[in-house]
């Protein structure tokens, strides 16, 4: 075996610094990594997240109250698209919500997104909050600029009814009818329900 000295593997680490550092900025979905969102858009974003979520959280809630989980369903089903669309229509972002398991075959991830979700989760593995987790980016094409932001949704003990491991036959067979090809079930709390995620584009006139 041939033995190297310190002062060679002091050179060799040193000629080595690059390429790790290259291949670490590659990396687009690192845990650490720096928000490039201006900081205005990024404020933006976690308020329209904040309002959408509470708006949606009530008509759940009441609806619950009001009908049981059956109705809830219902209320979802209708009014969920139109809350984000109401959002969408106060603000100059795009809203929604995805998930790597969805109910609503509308809301199915992009590629961008499912990156996204992939990398929360294991952020998640690492031991990071999911109530500070977020993720933004810009993404450059010619003159657009398209802003992007998520939000993991955590699954709470309200979420379970309908999205947990055990549904009861009623709550099968209805959402199974509001949602025949239904993948969102099998959750437990605190786990990743899914996020909400938000775009927006900007334009730049060329000088």
């Amino acid at each position: 075996m041939k033995l190297i000295t310190t002062k060679q593997l002091f050179a060799s680490t040193l000629l080595s610094l690059p390429f790790f550092a290259s291949t670490l900025l590659s990396l687009p979905f690192l845990a650490a990594a720096v928000e490039t969102l201006p900081n205005q858009e990024i404020e933006q974003a976690r308020s329209i997240v904040k309002s959408f979520g509470s708006n949606l959280k009530q008509v759940l809630k009441t609806s619950m109250q009001t009908g049981g989980p059956l109705k809830a369903l219902e209320v979802c089903n209708v009014q969920a698209e139109s809350i984000a669309a109401k959002s969408s229509f106060l603000s100059s972002w795009n809203v929604g919500r995805t998930s790597l398991k969805v109910r609503n075959e509308n809301n199915l991830a992009d590629d961008w997104e499912t990156s996204v979700l992939q990398q929360f989760e294991k952020r998640k593995e690492a031991g990071e909050d999911l109530k500070s987790m977020e993720y933004s980016e810009v993404i450059t094409s010619g003159n657009k600029s398209v802003y992007r932001y998520m939000k993991p949704i955590p699954t709470a003990g309200l979420c379970l009814t309908c999205h947990g491991t055990e549904l009861s036959n009623d709550i099968q067979d209805k959402v199974k009818s509001l949602y025949p090809k239904d993948k969102a079930i099998g959750f437990n709390i605190g786990d990743i329900r899914g996020a909400f995620t938000l775009q927006k584009n900007q334009y730049r006139v060329n000088q």
